[in-house]
């Protein structure tokens, strides 16, 4: 159990400091919207499975609702209507609603599932 976690903590780094690099260097017109989204999506899933290193095969799908939650609320304008000032909240919640984003979201979520499905066989 210690071991799935370890590898689930070293896989969350990983791509929280890819996200972190992207957002800092990369300034062009294809990874950093769509790839940054795609991989934002793995941050959220390989934290959580840090706590959670068993069951829930479903975990994909529930990412990919509160990724989803989290561009609706850029939708309503959620920030400004809650008069958040914090940068790093901020940044982190959005302020942009764009549906590619979702589509984006899905597409990282699908890749998720399929690293699931994957896992789940070879622990059979």
């Amino acid at each position: 159990m210690i071991r799935k976690r370890l590898l689930n903590l070293a896989l969350f780094l990983t791509m929280l400091v890819t996200e972190v690099l992207i957002a800092l260097f990369i300034h062009d017109s294809f990874i950093r919207p769509y790839v940054g989204d795609v991989l934002v999506v793995a941050v959220v899933y390989f934290f959580l499975r840090i706590f959670i290193p068993e069951k829930y095969p479903w975990l994909p799908a529930a990412v990919f609702v509160f990724a989803a939650a989290v561009e609706f609320s850029q939708y309503l304008g959620l920030t400004d209507r809650l008069g958040i000032t914090n940068p790093i909240l901020r940044i982190a919640l959005g302020s942009v609603y764009d549906t590619t984003d979702i589509v984006c979201y899905g597409i990282g979520c699908a890749f998720l599932a399929a690293y699931e499905l994957a896992r789940r066989k070879r622990n059979r």
